[in-house]
C-alpha cells in the first residue's frame, strides 16, 4: 500500500476549491478528505433532519434516470454544473471546534451508469488486458422490468427464473422495480433456450416463457401498487470502508468535516427510516481484517463509531476487500422486507487475488445483486487499472455506479463521457434518485 504513495497528492496539504465546466476551467488539484465526508451526508441527513430549517432541493435531476437499456442504444451523460450549496451549521457535541468547519474544500467527482452505457462497457472489458481478475461473462443481459397496476416499478419483488428443469437465478427488484440477469454468468444455463420467469409481491405472481434472445428487456406487471406504501422508506445504508494506512488523512479528515456534512442534513426532501452502518477493513496481518459496526438509527452514536476509526497497516497494494465484501454483504442485519439497501465502497486498492482460503469478490457481488442490495463504487486517487476493472463488475452487477474524484480536471480512468459535480452533491443525488423513484 506505501508503496502507492508517489501516486497521490501530499498529505496535509490545504487546496483551494475549484469548479469544472464543460468550457474546460482547469482544476487545481483538490484534497480527496471530502469523499467520505460527502458519503455520510445521506447517513446523518434524516436522523438529524430536524435540527435544521428545511432549504430548498437544489440538485439536479440526471439526464439518465430513466435511461433505456438497450444493448444497441449508447446514450450520453449529462455534463453537470456544481452547485455550491449554503452551509447551516447543525450543533453535533462540542468535540468539533468550529475551524474543523471552516476547512472546507470544494472536491468535483465523476460518476457513470455502465448499464446505461452497455455498448460502452463491454468495449471497455475487451480492451482490458492487465489481466488478474475474476472475469464474469455478461455480454448476454436481460433487463427484468416488474411495473404495478399504477405502472410504476414494483421494487422488492422477488425473481426467479429458471431453465432446463433447474433453478437459475432467484433475487429481488430494486427500487425502480427492476434486476439484472445475464445466462452466461450461470454454468446450467449451457444449451438452455428458453427460460421460465417467475415474479411474485405481496400475493400478486406472473409466470412468463421467454425465449433465449427474445428481445433485451422482459417486463412483468402485476395487480399491486408500485412504489412503497405511504410513509417513512426504510433506508439500510452502509459504508464499506478501506482503512489501511494510506487512507489515514481521508479517515482523519471525515472527524473534522461533520459540522459541514451537517449543513446538508435537512436537504433531503424525504424521511426516510435511515439506518446506518459501516465495515472497516485492512489486511491480514494487521490489528484487525475487518471490522463491523451494524446499522443503527441513532446519529449521534454512528458519530462515534466513525471517531474511532483509524488508518493503519496495509504495506502492499491489494488489500482484503474479499474477505471485507462478505461481511458486508452477509453480516449486517439488513432489512430485506421493503427497505432500500445501499454500500458505498470506499478505496484505492483493488482485492488480494492471490490469498487462500479467502472469499471471491464474485460471489459476493452476485449475493448482493440476489438480495437487492446495490454498490456505488468510489474510487480514491492512485486505484489501479485492475482496480477500476474490479469496481466496475461490482457497480454494474449491482446497478450501482462507478465513481471517481478528479484531479486538475482529470482521471486517469477508462471514461469519456461522464457527469461531473461537486463530490457531495453526486452522493446525495444519487440517493435521492433512489428515494425520489418511490415517490413519482
Amino acid at each position: 500500500m506505501w508503496g502507492r504513495q508517489a501516486l497521490r497528492r501530499p498529505k496535509g496539504v490545504l487546496m483551494e476549491r475549484a469548479i469544472h465546466s464543460r468550457l474546460g476551467t482547469s482544476l487545481r488539484e483538490l484534497m480527496w478528505k471530502r469523499l467520505l465526508a460527502a458519503a455520510v451526508v445521506v447517513a446523518l441527513m434524516a436522523a438529524c433532519s430536524g435540527d435544521a430549517e428545511p432549504e430548498a432541493l437544489s440538485a439536479e435531476s440526471s439526464a439518465e434516470a430513466d435511461a433505456s437499456y438497450d444493448l444497441a442504444a449508447e446514450s450520453e451523460s449529462a455534463q453537470l454544473e456544481p452547485v455550491s450549496p449554503e452551509h447551516v451549521p447543525i450543533d453535533l457535541g462540542s468535540s468539533y471546534e468550529e475551524s474543523s468547519y471552516q476547512q472546507y474544500s470544494g472536491l468535483t467527482a465523476g460518476e457513470i451508469d455502465d448499464n446505461a452505457h452497455w455498448v460502452d462497457y463491454l468495449r471497455y472489458r475487451d480492451r482490458y488486458a492487465d489481466g488478474n481478475v475474476h472475469d464474469v461473462d455478461i455480454a448476454e443481459r436481460y433487463v427484468i422490468r416488474v411495473r404495478g397496476h399504477d405502472r410504476r416499478g414494483v421494487p422488492n419483488a422477488q425473481v426467479s427464473i429458471s431453465g432446463g428443469g433447474k433453478t437459475i437465478f432467484k433475487g429481488r427488484t430494486y427500487t425502480d422495480g427492476r434486476t439484472l440477469f445475464h445466462p452466461r454468468a450461470f454454468a446450467s444455463t449451457v444449451g438452455v433456450e428458453t427460460f421460465r420467469l417467475y415474479v411474485e409481491k405481496d400475493g400478486s405472481s406472473k409466470t412468463l416463457d421467454v425465449s433465449r434472445g427474445e428481445g433485451h428487456e422482459w417486463v412483468v406487471d402485476l395487480d399491486v401498487a408500485g412504489g412503497y406504501p405511504v410513509g417513512s422508506v426504510p433506508l439500510d445504508l452502509l459504508f464499506l470502508l478501506d482503512a489501511t494506512g494510506s487512507m489515514a488523512d481521508e479517515i482523519d479528515q471525515i472527524k473534522s468535516s461533520l459540522l459541514l456534512i451537517s449543513s446538508r442534513i435537512s436537504e433531503l426532501p424525504s424521511q426516510p427510516d435511515l439506518r446506518f452502518g459501516m465495515v472497516t477493513y485492512r489486511d491480514r496481518g494487521d490489528e484487525y481484517v475487518t471490522r463491523l459496526y451494524d446499522f443503527d438509527s441513532k446519529a449521534r452514536d454512528f458519530l462515534n463509531s466513525i471517531r474511532n476509526v483509524s488508518a493503519e497497516g496495509g504495506g502492499d497494494e491489494p488489500e482484503s476487500l474479499n474477505e471485507a465484501l462478505h461481511v458486508a454483504v452477509n453480516d449486517p442485519d439488513w432489512r430485506l422486507g421493503n427497505a432500500v439497501r445501499l454500500i458505498f465502497l470506499v478505496s484505492d486498492a483493488p482485492p488480494h487475488l492471490n490469498y487462500v482460503n479467502d472469499y471471491n469478490y464474485v460471489e459476493e457481488m452476485m449475493t448482493a445483486h440476489e438480495r437487492g442490495v446495490k454498490i456505488f463504487a468510489i474510487a480514491s486517487s492512485g486505484l489501479s487499472p485492475q482496480g477500476e476493472y474490479i469496481f466496475r463488475q461490482i457497480a454494474q452487477h449491482t446497478m450501482g455506479r462507478f465513481i471517481f474524484t478528479l484531479y486538475a480536471g482529470k482521471t486517469p480512468h477508462e471514461v469519456s463521457e461522464y457527469s461531473v459535480e461537486l463530490l457531495d452533491d453526486l452522493v446525495v443525488r444519487l440517493v435521492e434518485e433512489e428515494l425520489g423513484v418511490l415517490e413519482e
